[in-house]
């Protein structure tokens, strides 16, 4: 085969054949044994450190790939490197946020906060993880958009891992009159609880006196779910809760204002009228 590639014409490129064939090979190789690792070094590696490492074969094989290519074109290599060198610390001191980036993907590497698939909360976003670099994270938000965030920013800013374990507890306020009776809620409360099909049984839900507002009393209900649960939980305990109260007359206050003219004189009176009178004031 060798013989026949020396009779190759100059004018046909052989050096043009050669480099296509050692980057078809490496191509190869590079797939070959990312295929080898992910069947037995990552086969119980969680998805984020198998996108990790598949990242680092792929940049590694590509420079190698890259450098055989250079050589074969007669570039001197040494002369290369020492320039790549000091191209490189120019580049790093341009660009600072990029090594810290990468930095900071190491350390959120081996601290392991959240991995792929999780849903985690950064700022004002929120979103299920798609992938994690060394570079940044990119997320999917539930009205899906496609966020990026950079890895210096998630390490140096709090982060919530929502679905990081496989419980969670929803809290809700409910306020209820002053008029109304405070033991008779909070056993409507827990058995509204007890029988929504989302909530767990264990750890029971939890109904507390949370406050003496400025228009109620005001209940706190906490109801433990699984993590995957949590739309359809919510939705449905507040449904319930309103036809609930509803139906057992119990009534949920809002805001009231009183109308001044002056320290001197009395509050303006408000009358509740029938929706025909208030048609027809003045009668007739």
């Amino acid at each position: 085969m060798y013989e026949w590639f020396q009779r190759i014409p100059a004018s046909v490129g052989r050096k043009g054949i050669f480099i296509g064939l050692t980057l078809a090979a490496g191509i190869l190789l590079i797939r070959i044994a990312l295929s080898v690792i992910s069947a037995t070094a990552l086969k119980k590696a969680s998805i984020h450190n198998r996108l990790l490492v598949r990242n680092i074969i792929v940049y590694i094989g590509t420079i190698i790939l890259f450098l055989i290519i250079l050589g074969e074109l007669g570039v001197n290599l040494s002369a290369f490197l020492g320039a790549a060198g000091i191209i490189g610390i120019a580049i790093g001191f341009a660009s600072q946020t990029s090594v810290s980036n990468i930095i900071s993907g190491l350390f959120l590497l081996g601290e392991k906060p959240f991995a792929v698939g999780d849903v985690i909360k950064v700022g004002d976003k929120t979103g299920i993880i798609i992938t994690i670099d060394l570079m940044s994270i990119k997320i999917r938000t539930f009205d899906n958009l496609y966020i990026r965030l950079p890895n210096e920013k998630v390490l140096n800013t709090e982060v919530v891992n929502v679905t990081r374990f496989p419980i969670r507890r929803l809290d809700i306020a409910i306020a209820v009159a002053y008029k109304e009776d405070v033991g008779r809620v909070k056993d409507l409360l827990a058995d509204i609880a007890r029988t929504d099909p989302y909530a767990l049984s264990e750890p029971e839900p939890l109904v507390l006196i949370q406050n003496f507002g400025a228009s109620g009393i005001e209940f706190l209900l906490g109801v433990w779910f699984m993590k995957s649960d949590f739309v359809l939980l919510k939705n449905s305990l507040l449904q319930r809760i309103k036809e609930r109260l509803d139906a057992e007359g119990i009534e949920i206050p809002f805001p009231h204002n009183a109308l001044y003219t002056g320290l001197a004189t009395k509050p303006f009176p408000i009358t509740i009228v029938g929706m025909d009178q208030a048609a027809n004031p003045h009668g007739g």
